[in-house]
């Protein structure tokens, strides 16, 4: 199943692996010339910009990608099921375990063209950040375990995660510092458990980074766990229906 859907995932269209790459490339690059134009510097709150937005914008892509990507896994594997073996929570997981490669392997070759262009994008403490690079994985994954029997037994629960993905990039901090937001709105922003990934994962890699009061994995991975666990529910109390559709 891991080699049916790494096949497909890179194989299938011969852009697949320039998307990959550019996407998060083209944003950066968005970024650094809106800031060139507003303000003009080069960076924030104690780390260089580019990298700054890059870490953010390759952690989210990770949660988002596993989201979207998982919405579909049960509708596009049905062919799998005639084996009875094969159940439709296990094609989610094996597509959610693909992204993780895949955006791992995105993410170590933007490390290695950094040092060779002058940019700091090695971790401060690779093994905290390797902790938070697995935790927004895990967040990702339960979100998509979840939505994916949701969004096979009520479609429309569907077109309102797809709706939800460019708020979540605005309201994560991907883009912009959250220390700009006024002090008496921060305190709502840390309700996004994405906000803790995120900005974890930018503390681990940038020594001298400075983020707000409450940055905490425990709240994040409460909210992986228990939408990993709803997921399961809905998966095994439901199984026949997804296998049918």
């Amino acid at each position: 199943m891991f080699m049916r859907e790494m096949t497909a995932r890179t194989m299938a269209d011969r852009m697949s692996w320039f998307w990959m790459i550019f996407e998060p490339m083209a944003v950066v690059g968005i970024m650094v010339a809106i800031r060139g134009l507003i303000s003009g510097g080069r960076h924030v709150a104690g780390a260089d910009f580019i990298p700054w937005v890059l870490v953010g914008m390759m952690g989210f892509t990770l949660f988002r990608e596993n989201l979207m990507r998982l919405l579909g896994a049960v509708d596009a594997n049905s062919g799998l099921f005639t084996y009875r073996q094969v159940k439709p929570v296990d094609t989610v997981i094996v597509r959610g375990f693909l992204e993780f490669v895949l955006k791992s392997f995105v993410f170590m070759l933007f490390i290695g063209l950094g040092g060779l262009m002058k940019f700091d994008l090695m971790p401060s403490y690779p093994l905290e950040a390797f902790f938070d690079w697995l935790s927004l994985w895990v967040l990702g994954l339960g979100a998509g375990v979840l939505f994916s029997a949701a969004a096979s037994l009520v479609s429309e629960i569907g077109n309102v995660v797809k709706l939800l993905s460019l708020p979540l990039l605005i309201l994560s901090g991907v883009l912009f510092p959250l220390n700009y937001i006024p002090h008496q709105y921060q305190q709502y922003v840390l309700f996004n458990p994405i906000v803790h990934g995120l900005e974890s994962l930018r503390l681990n890699f940038f020594a001298g980074y400075h983020s707000l009061d409450g940055i905490s994995l425990i709240y994040l991975w409460f909210w992986a766990l228990t939408m990993m666990t709803l997921g399961l529910m809905l998966h095994l109390r439901f199984q026949d229906r997804l296998k049918a559709r």
